[in-house]
């Protein structure tokens, strides 16, 4: 049975919110594993709105430390402390946060009722997490200051054993982990029975690809390439492009542009700047190089499929 891989977008402004956007904010559920990127303000009140488990989200990767990708996070620790959380938090972020959030606490006397765990993230390629379904990697970004974008990649499956191939050779209980991992199976005869006489390749892993803010740059498409989705900001229009470039951002066109060169299977854009109200012209400037472009708004849930092997009926 295949495992759920969903996006779930809470905030997709850029720099401030407007009466219909709210600041970047994401949460991830990969089989009721619940991550959340980036925590700007509101995040906790869009988390309830769309029903999401407050209390299930285990850990925080937060891209930057610009306000609008964190400025919600105190408030969120200080629910779940209310709320009477006992389990770690663990919270990935750049050098910063932990001092930001700490002040705070120290200022107000409050002692949240749970650890806190951060981890730094530092410049190149850093492993932030893995399980023995995901991982989850940074991508560095081009901006201001320090900013990471997360790649998260699901590990290979076993392989699916034929139920008909199990009395069809007389297959013990004890020999099926080894089978499904890729082992030739001996019968009592001594034949030597092909792995792929007796199995069903798994889906491919899939991946999704977290690009936060960042100007145009090339640097990182190969670690996204062929990722099943890709979300990038796309802060503003390309007759934009001088302050685009200015402010270290991208526009609708380089999302598209980046889309394309890395093969990916879907564009999903965001952090569109307050100045816009029409947000179709972003699809529209996109969609003339990489067809396959959504937008991430608010309440919006992508879900990553799983493809089926192509010698899989």
């Amino acid at each position: 049975m295949s495992n759920n891989f969903k996006v779930h977008i809470l905030g997709s402004s850029a720099a401030i919110p407007t009466s219909t956007r709210l600041t970047s904010s994401q949460l991830v559920n990969y089989h009721n594993k619940y991550m959340l990127i980036d925590c700007a303000e509101g995040a906790q009140m869009q988390i309830r709105r769309f029903r999401l488990p407050l209390m299930k989200i285990n850990h925080i990767f937060i891209s930057h430390l610009h306000g609008d990708h964190y400025l919600g996070l105190p408030g969120l620790i200080f629910s779940m402390h209310l709320l009477g959380r006992k389990k770690k938090l663990h919270v990935y972020s750049p050098s910063g946060i932990q001092e930001i959030i700490e002040v705070q606490y120290r200022i107000s006397k409050l002692e949240p009722g749970f650890d806190i765990q951060y981890h730094v993230i530092t410049k190149g390629k850093q492993l932030l997490y893995s399980d023995n379904h995901i991982s989850i990697e940074t991508i560095e970004m081009m901006h201001r200051l320090p900013a990471y974008g997360f790649l998260i990649k699901e590990k290979p499956s076993e392989r699916n054993i034929r139920k008909e191939a199990i009395e069809q050779f007389d297959i013990p209980v004890s020999s099926i982990p080894a089978i499904k991992n890729g082992a030739d199976y001996r019968t009592a005869s001594g034949e030597i029975i092909p792995n792929e006489k007796m199995t069903l390749p798994p889906s491919p892993p899939r991946v999704y690809a977290c690009c936060s803010d960042t100007g145009y740059t090339e640097n990182y498409i190969t670690e996204i390439a062929n990722a099943d989705l890709l979300y990038h900001e796309a802060t503003f229009l390309n007759d934009k492009a001088d302050i685009a470039k200015e402010k270290t951002h991208c526009t609708a066109l380089e999302a598209a542009t980046i889309a394309s060169k890395a093969n990916v299977k879907k564009l999903m854009m965001g952090h569109y700047s307050a100045r816009y109200d029409e947000l179709s012209l972003f699809v529209d400037e996109a969609q003339t190089l990489f067809e396959n472009t959504i937008l991430a708004e608010e309440g919006l849930v992508v879900e990553i499929e799983q493809v089926k092997p192509d010698n899989e009926t």
